[in-house]
């Protein structure tokens, strides 16, 4: 059984392929996930899909079938040629993709390196994949190294220090047209999910009022009353009103289409900036030239500012992704090993049980010595798998592990996979603080 990733991002696609790619609800990932599990080689399966990045999480044994079936279901969701999707992805197999997942879930692979909006946005993909069954033990040894990873990333190293990710790279800019100085202004805020809440922190803490319009009153509120001042909360449809009366705005909903069209857009004597950070985007083109709108892609040059500046802080974050990766597949050599050790161990015990059983049937034996001998034969085993069982041990962890497994297994025609079901453990699942 192979990783494999199938990764669209920032990097390889530019906002108008990542509209196309996106999953704008729940029922689209499902979808998804069922038609690339319908493939027998694939076992598990998750979808991680956010503004910057849509990629594919496989365990599968057969990873030429997997391409196909992920580039087959992303050309039926998106309409995109086979052809183009294979052209752009970015696909990563085994450690290789080990390395890779490792790296997103610490913010290494990131729009803007060091924001821990992704690790959030990773739990999310995995807990509502393990939810729904699309993974299980594979992944979720994966996911659950990728944490520990992201974790030791976090503590050892300065990267996530005054974190900046779209959303404040966002307000950073509208700083920076602003003046330097957003005190005394308002901006409005169009929905109430993760990145709108950001951005209405960061609003706040620049001294600028806010203003959220979501079709859900109630979770405006609850982000209104978390944040305290400078905020009110404004009914979705009076959004039109408020538009053409300030001059900033910033959109981040889940819609699938836009929200803020050119219809809704009177001229103003003001320049206005909007900051749509939604994929797919959020404003429509407007023809009104005193409009200056800013998608994802455009916030690239404080992205790179922010990366030149931690630059030696990635370098140290990668050491610690390598050397996780290195220790994933040490652990998971060793947990093969042990239910190997422990099933040959078995099976002496009760090979030597049998014989002593058979021996005092036949007299060989006097009964009342059963436990006296049943000790010395167990003795005697132990001592003979003593030094096999150090062997085993000590060979995980060195490259020819997979071959000495594979043929321990075969010699005693043992099947180790039945036994390691559940020989994991994410404890990440239903954490909340790893965003």
């Amino acid at each position: 059984m192979q990783y494999i990733v199938v990764s669209y991002s920032h990097k390889n696609t530019d906002i108008a392929v990542r509209e196309k790619l996106a999953f704008s609800n729940d029922e689209q990932k499902k979808k998804s996930l069922e038609k690339v599990l319908n493939v027998k080689s694939i076992n598990e399966a998750i979808l991680l899909s956010t503004c910057n990045r849509v990629e594919f999480i496989i365990s599968t044994s057969n990873p030429s079938e997997a391409l196909h079936a992920v580039f087959g279901t992303l050309h039926l969701h998106s309409g995109l040629s086979i052809e183009e999707l294979e052209g752009r992805a970015d696909v990563y197999e085994d450690e290789g993709a080990v390395h890779h997942v490792f790296a997103v879930a610490s913010s290494l692979d990131s729009l803007v390196v060091g924001e821990t909006q992704i690790a959030g946005q990773l739990k999310d993909a995995f807990r509502f994949a393990y939810e729904n069954g699309f993974c299980s033990q594979k992944l979720s040894r994966l996911i659950h190294f990728a944490f520990k990873c992201a974790a030791e990333v976090r503590n050892c190293t300065s990267i996530s220090k005054s974190p900046v990710s779209v959303a404040s790279a966002a307000v950073s800019q509208a700083k920076e047209v602003m003046g330097g100085n957003l005190g005394g202004y308002t901006g409005l805020v169009v929905g109430a999910g993760e990145m709108s809440e950001i951005v209405a922190k960061h609003l706040v803490a620049s001294g600028c009022n806010v203003i959220i319009f979501n079709r859900s009153m109630e979770r405006a509120k609850n982000i209104a009353k978390s944040i305290g001042e400078r905020i009110d909360v404004e009914p979705f449809h009076s959004l039109p009103e408020y538009i053409n009366r300030y001059r900033l705005l910033f959109s981040a909903t889940g819609a699938p289409h836009p929200i803020i069209t050119d219809e809704m857009v009177d001229e103003s004597q003001f320049e206005r900036y909007w900051f749509d950070l939604a994929v797919p985007r959020d404003i429509e083109i407007v023809k009104d030239k005193s409009i200056n709108i800013y998608a994802v892609d455009d916030l690239q040059e404080i992205v790179n500012t922010n990366l030149s500046m931690r630059r030696e802080q990635a370098r140290k974050a990668y050491e610690i992704v390598g050397r996780y990766t290195m220790d994933f597949f040490k652990w998971l050599q060793t947990l093969m090993i042990d239910p190997l050790i422990k099933d040959i161990r078995e099976r002496a015990k009760e090979s030597a049980m049998k014989e002593v059983e058979r021996a005092i049937k036949k007299g060989f034996i006097p009964p009342e010595t059963r436990k006296n001998v049943e000790k010395l034969v167990h003795n005697a085993f132990n001592n003979f798998l003593h030094t096999p069982t150090k062997q085993l041990r000590e060979v995980a962890e060195q490259p020819r592990a997979d071959t000495v497994i594979e043929a321990m297994k075969y010699v005693f025609n043992i099947d180790t996979e039945v036994k390691m079901m559940d020989k994991y453990k994410c404890e990440f699942i239903m954490k909340d603080d790893v965003r």
